[in-house]
């Protein structure tokens, strides 16, 4: 058994979220030419680091602001991907940013000049730089633990919207205590700024180096274990903003230099490149789905049409032979009660009522052979690429339904034989069932089990299992059954055709365990010969 596989949930698949999609050469070459600007800009602004320009208290708390407000946003907006594929790393993400643009603020609420001569809260000096260390502590921090837990244990159980609700009270925590303590506790701490001369100390400098470090260590981990859209844009963030820590650590640079703007400016990009880039790739992604289901609704809107002229073309078929033995029959009970009996008109009658049958019988012949030879193509097939086809087909259903989908599929399993559209046909079937079997149970306990196994009688044993309310003790024996069906809009055909399907193939569909926790239906096929 391959331990991977119990954990499915469509990892698989095509990811709809971008701390799962690769990233590709053109994310690469965008987030190179980034990086490569924010290089020249700096070298070019380096020997000036140190010059004083001019102090525009409006600058901070309007670049500060803006920052803020685009990490609010983006915790926002990965807390939204993590509702859709509940990977824990994507929290840990989401509560950096969170921290960053909480701080961030902070800070500007408590610099002198801001929104107040001398801040609105803290010392004046020492607070804003306490701040400006949480800040960029705790956001590489976060970044660090991502990168080192995001292949790890990667769906969350349990309800999405609590486990957002529970992050979001200890980010709270963690954010409230310490800038407490740097607000009201500041003479109790280490300094950072000489008291009116807006100059660094030597901690000060000590720190910025310590912050770089983390930092280059944050990109080396990232950089070692990138994969993804999020890993390759995460460097990029945490590149963006070591210009904070490298200018005043080389320059020892004051407030509101060239250095001390042009960090600020680099900042700036860090906190709107997540941003930019999950609003443009949640777009991209928007679009494509968009097409994909106007395609489906097109190509579903055509096979009703095909299905209405061949249901056309039956109905006039059927129906001239079927009134004929109807209009017979009534001929022939009028002979029998006439008198004298006239037998050779009661023979006419009943040799037409045979003709009539016949012509019936050879149109539903004809038409299955038609259908027959048109699509049943068997080959030798894997069972497990057929249901994976079935569930990337069905993944944003899946999804918009809050279906957590679990597969479990023996290594090697050998091949069986069978047209592969009509499997397809048949598993996509007895999914959508199990999706409306699970639509009145609440989101967090609706569970798809999906796996296959060999059975002693040669057999591959395909069940899907689902977590909804059972098969009433009345319907059990009917399911299979045609035009029979529980469903207001149904026809009653999908688990007849089903069974018909593949029986076709020797094998068979069967209704397992059901009960209140859920049903579970069983695909049995020969094991071909030689697989």
């Amino acid at each position: 058994m391959n331990p991977d596989n119990r954990h499915f949930a469509l990892e698989t698949d095509p990811p709809l979220v971008v701390a799962s999609m690769p990233y590709t050469q053109r994310h690469r070459a965008m987030a190179l030419g980034l990086v490569v600007s924010i290089l020249v800009v700096s070298s070019f602004l380096a020997p000036f680091a140190n010059q004083q320009i001019g102090r525009v208290d409006s600058f901070l708390p309007v670049v500060q602001t803006v920052m803020a407000t685009a990490d609010l946003l983006t915790a926002t907006l990965l807390f939204a991907q993590y509702s859709v594929q509940p990977h824990r790393a994507l929290l840990i993400v989401a509560s950096g940013y969170i921290c960053a643009g909480s701080f961030a603020f902070l800070q500007t609420l408590s610099f002198p000049g801001s929104y107040a001569p001398n801040g609105l809260i803290g010392d004046v000096y020492n607070t804003p730089a306490w701040f400006f260390v949480l800040w960029y502590t705790t956001f590489p921090l976060s970044i660090l633990f991502y990168a080192l837990l995001k292949d790890k244990g990667r769906m969350s159980q349990g309800s999405t919207t609590a486990n957002i609700a529970i992050t979001l009270s200890i980010v709270f925590v963690l954010i409230a205590l310490p800038s407490w303590l740097v607000i009201d506790g500041t003479e109790y701490l280490p300094q950072f700024f000489t008291t009116g001369l807006m100059r660094q100390t030597r901690l000060s400098n000590q720190f910025n180096i310590g912050l770089t470090i983390l930092a280059g260590f944050v990109l080396l981990i990232l950089f070692v274990r990138r994969r993804t859209v999020l890993d390759l844009w995460l460097m990029v963030t945490v590149f963006a903003a070591l210009p904070n820590f490298l200018v005043a650590a080389y320059a020892g640079s004051s407030r509101f230099s060239v250095g001390w703007y042009t960090a600020r400016g680099f900042a700036l990009i860090a906190s709107v490149t997540l941003l930019s880039v999950l609003v443009a790739e949640m777009t991209m992604l928007y679009s494509r789905l968009a097409s994909a289901l106007m395609m489906q609704l097109r190509e579903r809107t055509n096979r009703f049409v095909s299905i209405d002229a061949a249901t056309a073309a039956i109905a006039h078929e059927v129906r001239s032979p079927l009134g004929s033995i109807t209009l017979n029959a009534d001929t022939a009970q009028q002979v029998l009660g006439a008198k004298p009996l006239r037998l050779e008109e009661l023979s006419a009658i009943l040799k037409d009522i045979v003709e009539a049958s016949l012509r019936v019988d050879n149109t539903i012949t004809s038409i299955r052979g038609l259908f027959k030879h048109a699509t049943d193509k068997p080959v030798t097939i894997n069972v497990e690429n057929v249901a994976r086809q079935v569930l990337r087909l069905l993944q944003h259903e899946l999804q918009f339904n809050g279906v957590l989908v679990v597969t479990d599929f023996e290594d090697g399993a050998p091949l069986v034989r069978a047209d592969p559209v009509q499997l397809q046909q048949v598993i996509l079937n007895l999914i959508k069932n199990a999706i409306e079997a699970m639509a009145s149970m609440p989101r967090d306990s609706r569970r798809l089990n999906i796996g296959a196994r060999v059975a002693q009688d040669s057999f591959v044993l395909l069940s899907i299992q689902d977590s909804g309310t059972g098969v009433p003790l009345l319907d059990r024996d009917r399911v299979f059954e045609a035009f029979y069906t529980t469903k207001s809009a149904g026809m009653g055909l999908g688990l007849a055709i089903s069974r018909t399907i593949i029986e076709r193939y020797g094998g068979r569909l069967v209704l397992g365990d059901t009960g209140p926790e859920g049903s579970t239906f069983e695909i049995a096929l020969p094991i071909a010969k030689g697989g």
